[in-house]
């Protein structure tokens, strides 16, 4: 059974291990300044909100962050599911799952009208389980780097 709870400062190791596989994985560099100054965030000011996974012996499996922000579609709030990573040797065990769950008991107890989150399209392995959670909505992403 995978353990889901709050990223706290005592789980920085843990966590970078994390966050650097998920970096990996989507061929992204990021200065150590900014990986200490978003786990600090996580862990501190509460604007981006973050958790963990642990498998039954307690190990460090899976990473989840979320904020919220105002919405002109609705009255409540919308909750983007920024990042999300399962280790690859535990992909399969439900950690994916557990996380989104996490997200979504989450948003649902603060009143926000939707969950939401990208992912790449050929991300295969992730988006088999996002269609089991979630509503593909059909969205292409675009950005403009500053």
């Amino acid at each position: 059974m995978t353990n889901i709870t709050a990223v706290t400062r005592d789980d920085f190791e843990e966590w970078s291990a994390l966050w650097a596989g998920y970096l990996t994985f989507y061929g992204a560099q990021i200065a150590d300044a900014v990986t200490r100054h978003t786990f600090d965030r996580i862990v501190g000011d509460r604007e981006i909100h973050g958790a963990i996974a642990r498998d039954d012996a307690g190990h460090a499996i899976g990473i989840v962050h979320w904020l919220t922000h105002p919405a002109t579609w609705s009255d409540a709030d919308y909750c983007y599911l920024e990042d999300i990573f399962v280790a690859a040797e535990s992909r399969g065990s439900g950690a994916g799952r557990a996380l989104i769950a996490h997200v979504r008991a989450w948003a649902e107890a603060r009143g926000c009208a939707k969950v939401y989150w990208l992912t790449q399209e050929g991300n295969t392995t992730a988006r088999t389980l996002y269609e089991r959670v979630a509503t593909h909505t059909g969205y292409t992403h675009y950005q403009i780097s500053l």
